[in-house]
């Protein structure tokens, strides 16, 4: 199937604030589509050639953080961050943008996700540790918008819990309390799609959950 032509030319801008955007597509004088993004339009996934589509960095990076603690099998981090569109902290992983130091960086993934596990736990990740990276750019709902995620995994070795901490967050970042959540309460959440309050919660959450049990699960 021959894919669509989408230039820049072709593209209008709706709606232009800090944090999001708002863009028409015109695929042709009939076909309008409608795409929000935090991308300027020098940098819109749609109009990107296929060989910088096949490469490019994703927008963020979302962290299965799994803890190995002594006595202890492995355990799950999430923490119950507030999400505004909902309006309602939820049971999310560790996730966040992509700094313009992290793409300089020789290993961009990588290192936003060390200094989000860093701001968002407090858990300052040694060389010891291992961080995998298990996909390198999905998209949140490409029918509306062009942002995308990584997905990672930490697993990160401590003797105790002492050093969890939210005070790093920025911005509007909010934070209400962490979930160790160990194989079996995993289980129980990713097949109810609820938290331990009976609240629904991200496709995110439900993603890092399912690789959790699929690493982790006897």
């Amino acid at each position: 199937m021959k894919t669509p032509i989408m230039t820049k030319e072709n593209v209008d801008t709706l709606y232009d604030a800090k944090y999001l955007k708002l863009y028409d597509l015109r695929y042709n004088p009939e076909k309008h589509y409608f795409s929000a993004s935090r991308r300027k339009t020098d940098d819109l996934v749609a109009i990107k050639p296929d060989d910088v589509f096949k490469t490019m960095l994703p927008d963020a990076v979302t962290i299965a953080v799994v803890l190995h603690l002594p006595n202890s099998k492995p355990k799950l981090l999430l923490s119950y961050e507030y999400r505004y569109p909902v309006g309602r902290f939820l049971l999310s992983p560790i996730a966040g943008l992509l700094d313009p130091e992290d793409r300089e960086d020789e290993n961009p993934l990588c290192s936003a996700a060390v200094r989000e596990i860093y701001e968002e736990t407090g858990i300052k990740v040694a060389e010891t540790d291992k961080i995998t990276v298990l996909n390198p750019c999905a998209y949140s709902t490409p029918g509306m918008t062009d942002e995308s995620n990584a997905f990672l995994c930490a697993d990160i070795t401590l003797a105790d819990t002492s050093m969890l901490d939210q005070s790093g967050c920025v911005g509007t970042e909010l934070f209400d309390g962490f979930e160790l959540i160990d194989i079996d309460e995993a289980e129980k959440i990713y097949k109810s799609g609820r938290d331990k309050n009976g609240n629904t919660f991200s496709l995110a959450t439900w993603a890092v959950l399912g690789w959790f049990i699929m690493q982790y699960g006897e």
